[in-house]
Formats: C-alpha cells, structure tokens, sequence
C-alpha cells in the first residue's frame, strides 16, 4: 500500500526535524547565524512543505528563532542563558532520579546497566565522538525512565539539548571528563542501592562540574573552564 502524500510529508518533516536538531545541538551552525531556507532546501534533500514545518517545531522547540516571521536563526548563546539551564537541569534531573529510584523495578536496573555498559565501550573510543554523545545520553535517559512522568521527561530531554549546545562548543578538559566518567558508575551503584539522598547530592555535583565547564564556550580562549 502506497503511502498518502500527507503522509510522507509528515515522515520527511520528522527526519529533517531530527536531522536539523543533531545538526544544531553539534554547533553546526554558528550562534546568530540566519539560515537560508534554498540552501538547506538542497543541503538535506528534502521539499519545502516538509522543511517549513520542521524548521518551526524547532523555533517551537527553542533551537531556532523566527525572524520576520518566514526567516529563522540560530540563537545566540549567553553565559546567563546557561546557568539558567544548569540550574533547572539540577533541579528536575534530582526530581526525576527520586522518583526513578521509587519506582524501578529489576527491568529498570537492567536498562541502567546495559546503558552503563554501551557507555564503558564507547570511552574505549574517543574518537568516535558521536558514539560517545548516543551513549551518554541514553545512559542519562535510562537512570531516569522509571520515574513516571512523561512531562518531565520531556523537560528533561529539551533543557539537556540546549545545555548540549554549549557543552560541545566548549573547549576539551581531559581532566574534568574523567572525573565525570567516574561518576556515571557511581551513579549506577547508587541506583543498584537505592541511596536517594546521595544519589541526589551526585547527580547534581555532576551537572554542575560539567556546567562549570561549559562555560568554556561562552568565556575567552584564556580562560580554564573547557570541556
């Protein structure tokens, strides 16, 4: 059977959608930058019906801004901006994790570890740095899943996007990152035992230690926040 022509509007506006979204949260386009609807027309392939819709659920989504209501840019970054997701992220991400760890059954506590694992193997691999960024963020998810709220989760999902804008423009800390690998394992034991309170107290230390070194993007070459 033949797919509708709304149909496959739909299917391309949700792969262009995707695709752009990766491509903003990569830094692809440059904070600022005002895009040209016939260049990523030709760029990703795909009709203008389905590229219009996606670009305004990302303008919805908050990865762009309208501009005269047909144009759209990527927003501008600002250390303030920053901090006022970090913050949120920990006060969400702490609620969620308590509530995960209420409610995770012996299926979630698997999840957790084959994520723990697919991240492990990943570290092997430096170079594979889209690899690494798949893991860790599905690591993240899976500590989570379990807490029973889909609203939250969404919150979640879209304050980690835009934190991800700034963290992978900002400049390399080997230091930090291990410091920060080392913590998804203990995030794990404490899940296996169901430490709430320190749990909290990590899983908020670890949004931090990486917000301090995400503002790497936003502060000059000289300074010693990176990651």
């Amino acid at each position: 059977m033949t797919a509708s022509p709304s149909a496959n509007r739909d299917m391309a506006s949700s792969r262009i959608f995707e695709t752009l979204k990766q491509d903003l949260i990569r830094g692809r386009f440059a904070a600022g930058e005002k895009l040209a609807i016939s260049a990523l027309k030709d760029h990703y392939q795909v009709g203008l019906s389905p590229l219009r819709e996606a670009l305004n659920r990302l303008a919805a989504y908050g990865l762009l801004e309208q501009v005269n209501q047909r144009g759209f840019r990527v927003p501008a970054m600002h250390i303030e901006e920053l901090d006022d997701i970090a913050g949120l992220r920990a006060q969400l991400e702490c609620m969620a994790l308590t509530q995960a760890f209420q409610a995770g059954d012996s299926e979630w506590e698997s999840q957790v570890l084959a994520a723990q694992h697919r991240l492990r193997r990943a570290d092997e691999h430096p170079e594979r740095v889209e690899e690494w960024e798949q893991a860790h963020l599905r690591f993240h998810r899976a500590l989570l899943a379990s807490c029973g709220s889909h609203w939250l989760l969404r919150f979640i999902e879209q304050l980690h996007d835009q934190f991800d804008r700034y963290r992978r423009l900002a400049p390399p800390n080997p230091g930090v990152r291990e410091v920060l690998d080392r913590q998804h394992g203990e995030l794990v034991e404490l899940a296996l035992s169901r430490d709430i309170r320190a749990a909290r107290a990590l899983l908020d230390d670890h949004i931090r230690l990486s917000h301090s070194v995400a503002r790497g993007c936003c502060e000059s070459p000289a300074s010693d926040d990176a990651t």
